[in-house]
């Protein structure tokens, strides 16, 4: 798995500049705007994650048509937008569940891909279609070596990896503002990574095999971990009582019938 994102690390530099400088921008922007501010937009940002989540499935799991990815997330970014509390729970034990994935599944990691999942990098520079065709085929591989990893994990790995879901979601609604600034901590934070290292791999700085270094992973986990648990304290403090305010105004505020008493008793 991490041999295609090598690949993909090198392949960055010879694709078209629109494709790989303009989304690794607006990644880092959008990345910073969740990690720091996405809980005060709640609402939106379920549209949005609903939206990917719903493209992606299409795009995975249906024939990579633009018409089927476009529907997918339409559906889903309104069926997240409705039951916006339940549908940030589900993500938060999601990215908990994936985080746990990542976890079990790293001695995998290393481990030669298929001949199904090899992408030999371009040698010459692509046109905007080449280059969009190369991401495409690019996040197929991905997606193929996931299932891959996946699937040489054993059964009680998944087992552990549905409990640690269920007990995450329970935890998430009782503590749904936490859970929320955690969600957005933790995808902003990724946001932010994945624009930097597009940014990085065009300018040929190797990003991905830097960070998969024995010696430097660990920095790099430290980092990104300590963004998210920075994120969702400042967010939690910032956003996590906004809505108890006004109902507070509006206990210290007389009735009116209580006022018109009060007026009568003068």
């Amino acid at each position: 798995m991490l041999e295609i994102l090598q690949n993909f690390e090198r392949a960055v530099s010879k694709l078209a500049p629109i494709v790989v400088i303009l989304p690794g921008l607006a990644a880092v922007v959008a990345g910073l705007f969740v990690w720091l501010g996405g809980l005060g937009f709640k609402r939106l940002l379920a549209g949005l994650i609903g939206a990917v989540a719903g493209g992606s499935a299409g795009f995975f799991l249906g024939t990579h048509n633009i018409v089927s990815i476009a529907i997918a997330g339409a559906v889903v970014a309104l069926i997240a937008m409705i039951f916006e509390r339940v549908f940030i729970v589900m993500v938060a034990a999601a990215l908990v569940a994936a985080s746990g994935f990542v976890v079990l599944t790293g001695p995998y990691f290393r481990s030669a891909l298929p001949e199904a999942a090899e992408i030999t990098p371009a040698s010459q520079p692509a046109t905007v279609q080449q280059s969009i065709e190369t991401v495409k085929e690019y996040a197929v591989g991905f997606g193929y070596a996931v299932r891959w990893v996946g699937s040489r994990m054993p059964v009680y790995g998944w087992a552990i990896l549905a409990a640690v879901a269920v007990v995450s979601a329970v935890v998430g609604l009782y503590v749904w503002r936490l859970a929320s600034a955690l969600c957005c901590a933790a995808i902003g934070t990724t946001l932010i990574f994945v624009g930097m290292i597009l940014l990085l791999s065009y300018r040929d700085a190797a990003p991905i095999t830097k960070m998969s270094s024995p010696d430097r992973a660990g920095i790099y986990a430290g980092v990104f971990l300590g963004m998210i648990a920075f994120g969702t304290i400042e967010q939690w403090i910032v956003f996590g009582r906004q809505k108890r305010q006004p109902a507070k105004a509006k206990k210290d505020t007389p009735e009116p019938e209580q006022q018109k008493r009060t007026w009568r008793g003068m």
